[in-house]
């Protein structure tokens, strides 16, 4: 149809690429790459390209026009092992080609009647050109594939190394650590030289006999007796630091399993299971946290704490998830999550998380607090009004985003 063949033709000119999976492995699609000093090397990207823009070096093609890849030679590598009876497959090569075929007579589904014209497929043979303006002749596409074993020396567990070392990813781990290096210098340096300042302060703050000493002070150390005051959202402020710490050990919790090897790659998926399932357990010191902090600030209103706690951020994140699900599920995607997930989503968040979050909170209010390093004047200091770039708002934005900014520029290369 011309809207097919109109979508193939933008698919192919945004550099669209198919994923297909075989025995659990993605497909991978060979290149030789030169380098400089003359020498080439053997790389390996994920999934094969939708087809390709022509040009003057492709030998029958047009330039400018868009080419569909419409034959796929599976290459499977397996291994024989002696501990094992049979052989396993470690390795699922795609080599991707575009054939314009012919076949003599009238199509027919039936392979063992149609004839084809144009095997055995080769490279040699024209390219299929994707027209949204051709003929109902030239819009014809013909999909054939032909299989290729081959044996290899790949053992079963190190078939996945082929996948974790692809393209340029070790020069943006190397980035990744170089930029996560960085954030945690610059955070070290300001902390030490805050914990020095602090430290001499506050034993002189404390002082009755430095009283007089105040008046010559300015910025930040005036409002030192003002630091532990109850903000004016305190149960905003303990709930999202309780989100925060349920985050953190779910992180904490996934990247040390993650590094123990109980994730594997092979699993598809595990890695988002033991996610979300670790979020969901560790409602525990998410409660603990907001709770106690949530006494430090002299609150009274546990009950709703900690049910913001449990269902302010979780319930944001859960609503917006589920309204995009729905669009997608609109464009008939195979990406959208099933209605039954969803619903085991929700049977998890209010029948795991939500208890846990109580039974924390319990033992957050149950725990007794530390005294605070310095005292709190009863007559809060008056604020002078602040100019636009002080405000809290910007400061928050410019105080996240250089970090922000530098990881997440290397993971979406990644």
């Amino acid at each position: 149809e011309p809207a097919e063949a109109t979508l193939l033709h933008t698919r192919i000119r945004q550099d669209y690429r198919v994923h297909m999976i075989m025995d659990n492995l993605p497909a991978a699609t060979k290149m030789i790459r030169e380098l400089p000093d003359g020498q080439t090397i053997v790389m390996y990207d994920r999934g094969y390209p939708l087809g390709f823009v022509g040009s003057a070096e492709r030998q029958g093609s047009v330039p400018g026009g868009a080419y569909l890849h419409n034959h796929l030679r599976f290459v499977l590598k397996y291994h024989k092992d002696a501990a094992f009876d049979g052989a396993r497959i470690v390795g699922f090569e795609v080599e991707p080609l575009s054939v314009k075929h012919k076949y003599k007579g009238a199509w027919s589904d039936d392979a063992s009647q149609l004839q084809l014209l144009t095997l055995p497929v080769g490279p040699d043979l024209p390219p299929l050109r994707v027209d949204p303006k051709g003929s109902a002749a030239e819009r014809e596409v013909v999909y054939t594939y032909d299989v290729k074993w081959e044996p290899s020396d790949v053992k079963w567990a190190s078939r996945w190394d082929l996948y974790l070392y692809m393209g340029d990813d070790q020069i943006h781990w190397f980035s990744i650590i170089n930029s996560l290096a960085i954030v945690l210098l610059l955070t070290g340096i300001v902390a030490m030289i805050m914990m020095r300042t602090l430290r001499r302060d506050v034993s002189r703050y404390n002082s009755p006999e430095d009283k007089d000493d105040l008046a010559e002070e300015s910025g930040w150390k005036l409002v030192h007796a003002d630091v532990f005051r109850p903000p004016q959202q305190p149960i905003l402020l303990s709930a999202s630091l309780g989100t925060g710490m349920q985050l953190l050990a779910m992180a904490v919790v996934s990247i040390g399993c993650a590094m123990l090897g109980f994730l594997s790659p092979a699993n598809r998926g595990g890695l988002l299971t033991a996610t979300l399932l670790t979020f969901m357990l560790m409602g525990v010191p998410a409660g603990y946290c907001a709770s106690h902090t949530y006494k430090a600030l002299k609150g009274t209103e546990w009950k709703l704490v900690t049910v913001l706690t449990a269902t302010l951020y979780p319930g944001a994140i859960a609503a917006t998830l589920f309204v995009l699900n729905f669009f997608i599920w609109g464009q008939q995607s195979s990406g959208a999550i099933p209605f039954g997930t969803m619903v085991v989503l929700l049977l998890m968040w209010f029948g795991v998380s939500v208890p846990l979050v109580f039974a924390g909170a319990f033992f957050g209010f149950k725990a007794k607090l530390k005294d605070p390093p310095c005292r709190t004047n009863e007559i809060p200091r008056q604020v002078p009004e602040q100019a636009w770039y002080m405000v809290g708002a910007f400061n928050v934005l410019m105080g996240g985003i250089l970090p922000f900014g530098a990881i997440f520029i290397e993971l979406f290369f990644i």
